[in-house]
């Protein structure tokens, strides 16, 4: 059943497009003749501005929407279609290849993906998009990448730089000088293209061949010099490169020929304009920020301040400095500086970002500086593990969110160590960010990995088996999570509480996913002795609770239940706790249900939706929104009932495995579905569920958390 979908997730133009007219046409016109267009081109040239233009032209013609998929931070091809996934905020936890899942969710939908930043990823791509391509008829893909995906039917679009004016024609010709003094103007305050040498704005502009990044480059120079000078600048430094044949394949020779750089062999295809005027502009900066620009190369995606801070500075860059550099660079337009509701943060373009790389590689730094990110990293994790249990929850949820970039880059570094020591303490450390964000799916291909490297007992490995079993249960999979039960056992030390009780609350959780009662109310005992005996708050000791309450429950011991429920939701006020609480007040709201205190069903269901709307856990709105259908059925109201299900099921097709398959969760959803129909009758069933499957989630979760007025028993049967 197609419902309708959001517009997608292109972001605001942040600066004007400056030309393009024919450009975007054309590439409109390409879009509607082929499911595939790549635009293509040197770096620099414009082909992320066109796309992103582009889609948002065609985007009223998707009812699916329009998606910008950003793949520069990505580095293991085999996430490609989690990363998309991520961006669709589809957010899977099943075993299923998430490729599969992809296509499922996307058939009998128009939609249009934009990839962005493909040529690193070219075969993952091809290979993704080809599937998926084949899968959804109603699927287009709007590509850039510096060469060609090779996918039959793709329609290869080349992005030529901006046409710039020539000789001896006026300077107010051509989007090239358009560009530049659009640019000039937003960094100089009052300049104005006609008070400038027109014989040198015309120079410059051919001098950098219309590239538009080389273009603003320039711009953000002209508050230091005026354009002649620039001009002549630029002049001298192409007159090296004449001089220096060594240079054209190097990027760093290009500002300092004695400097250390890379061959033309391993690094990006530079146009010569381009590389020469980053390679002018790297000149032009302090020795310090050109230091700083080669270390934040090491970042994905985009950072703050103070992960700068830890990452690259030393006895070269002083801790203090860090700010004042980063504001240079970003004033430069070497950093794209990104306020957020976090703070500031910072973005450096793959181009730039490459050619920093090239500088640190050469600098025989870039090991070094890759390490120092993956432990900064660590340590983050680690303190958001020893604060995720607090008050503070919310926060590093948001916080870590931000650094997913980073946090896969650290990955993919600590996994390229021989020694896997590294890898097992990052993903295993990040189980409470796998869990709790949304992530059981990534997780595990890390953890995977992880584990394949290191299998020497000891904490690590034992934290990492706890994490993969963890998630494993996230996925419905009790087989997995019943055997890291038994490595985690083996590999932890002798004696470890927190191992054991990992261990139990993984059995606890096999039990429930098999609806074995008698093993999940075993394995929870130890924890729920254990409750009030001050030992630290853990998610292995709440999970048991959860467990615990849940097999009362079904086993229709219901004042148990309250009691085991209560308790966890006094262990977790006392911390402020909000995650598990919600579980446990989902929980909570089938006790009651089972007991027939509808109103109470509802309360506990609604405060546990406010939560898992904040925290954006797809599964347990999935699970809230089924429960207060639940309600409203067993109350009569057979419409709302009905309405309620279309849009949990819009949610679970969102999430993968519908009610994780626990068998009591399910036969609850489909006994309600079947007396629902058998009030209203078909076709009124059919209209209420479309209305609720139809809608957008957010409007319908604001429907779900409407008061119930004065009782649920009041309520008619059709309400």
């Amino acid at each position: 059943m197609v419902g309708k979908w959001q517009a997608g997730n292109l972001p605001a133009e942040l600066t004007s497009l400056i030309g393009r007219r024919a450009e975007l046409e054309q590439v409109r016109q390409a879009a509607r003749r082929s499911r595939l267009v790549t635009l293509t081109g040197v770096g620099g040239v414009g082909k992320s501005r066109i796309a992103l233009r582009a889609a948002a032209d065609l985007r009223p013609r998707f009812s699916g929407g329009a998606w910008l998929v950003q793949l520069s931070p990505l580095v293991d091809g085999s996430l490609l279609p989690h990363a998309i996934a991520e961006a669709l905020r589809l957010t899977d936890q099943t075993t299923r290849p998430m490729v599969e899942v992809l296509a499922e969710h996307l058939f009998d939908r128009e939609v249009l993906l934009v990839l962005d930043t493909c040529e690193h990823l070219v075969g993952a791509c091809a290979a993704t998009v080809e599937t998926l391509l084949d899968a959804v008829p109603g699927l287009r893909v709007l590509a850039t990448s510096r060469r060609p995906l090779d996918v039959p039917g793709e329609l290869v679009y080349v992005v030529d730089p901006l046409p710039v004016p020539p000789p001896g024609t006026s300077a107010g010709l051509g989007d090239a000088v358009a560009l530049l003094a659009e640019r000039a103007a937003e960094t100089v305050p009052g300049f104005d293209l006609a008070d400038q040498d027109q014989d040198a704005v015309i120079r410059l502009c051919r001098r950098l061949e219309g590239i538009p990044l080389a273009i603003e480059l320039a711009a953000a120079r002209l508050r230091e010099m005026p354009v002649e000078h620039l001009a002549d600048r630029l002049d001298d430094r192409f007159a090296t490169l004449r001089d220096d044949p060594a240079a054209l394949t190097d990027p760093a020779a290009s500002a300092d020929p004695t400097a250390p750089g890379v061959s033309g062999e391993t690094g990006p295809p530079w146009h010569q304009a381009l590389r020469t005027a980053i390679g002018w502009s790297h000149e032009l900066c302090e020795p310090a920020e050109r230091l700083l620009w080669a270390r934040l190369s090491v970042f994905a995606g985009d950072f703050d301040a103070e992960a700068v801070r830890r990452v690259c500075a030393d006895e070269l860059l002083a801790e203090a400095d860090i700010g004042q550099l980063l504001d240079a660079l970003a004033e430069e337009s070497i950093l794209t500086w990104l306020p957020t509701g976090a703070g500031e943060r910072y973005r450096m373009l793959d181009t730039l970002r490459e050619y920093g790389a090239g500088w640190l590689r050469g600098l025989g730094e870039e090991e070094r500086f890759k390490q120092r990110h993956r432990e900064h990293y660590l340590s983050l994790a680690g303190k958001g593990a020893a604060g995720w249990l607090g008050p503070g929850q919310i926060s590093w949820y948001d916080r870590m969110v931000g650094e997913h970039d980073n946090l896969r880059a650290a990955m993919e570094v600590a996994l390229g160590v021989k020694d896997g020591l590294p890898a097992l303490e990052l993903a295993g450390t990040l189980a409470f960010f796998w869990y709790g964000c949304g992530y059981a799916k990534e997780g595990r291909h890390y953890l995977r990995q992880a584990l394949d490297l290191d299998t020497r007992p000891g904490p690590a490995l034992a934290q990492a088996l706890w994490a993969d079993g963890l998630l494993a249960a996230t996925q419905g999979d009790a087989d997995a999570a019943e055997a890291r039960a038994a490595e985690c056992e083996l590999a932890a030390p002798e004696g470890d509480p927190y191992a054991a009780t990992c261990v139990r609350a993984l059995r606890a959780s096999a039990g429930v996913i098999r609806g074995d009662l008698v093993q999940a109310m075993a394995e929870s005992e130890p924890s729920y002795t254990a409750r009030w005996s001050g030992e630290p708050l853990t998610i292995a000791g709440l999970l048991a609770l959860l467990c615990r309450a849940h097999a009362y429950t079904v086993d229709n011991r219901i004042d148990d239940a309250i009691a085991v429920l209560e308790d966890l939701r006094s262990l977790c006020d006392e911390r402020g706790e909000q995650l598990m609480r919600s579980h446990g007040d989902l929980l909570r709201g089938q006790a009651e249900l089972s007991a027939g205190r509808l109103d109470a069903a509802v309360s506990y269901g609604q405060a546990a939706l406010r939560t898992k709307r904040r925290l954006h856990d797809s599964f347990g709105i999935g699970m809230t929104v089924d429960l207060l259908a639940l309600a409203a059925g067993a109350a009569g109201r057979a419409m709302r009932a009905a309405r309620l299900l279309g849009l949990a099921q819009r949610i679970w097709s969102t999430h993968g495995q519908a009610q994780a398959s626990v068998a009591a969760w399910v036969a609850a959803r489909k006994g309600c579905e079947a007396q629902a129909r058998d009030l209203l009758g078909d076709n009124a069933y059919t209209v209420a569920y479309r209305t609720g499957f139809d809608s957008d989630i957010d409007a319908g979760i604001a429907y779900a958390l409407e008061p119930e007025g004065e009782g649920l028993h009041n309520g008619g049967p059709l309400s």
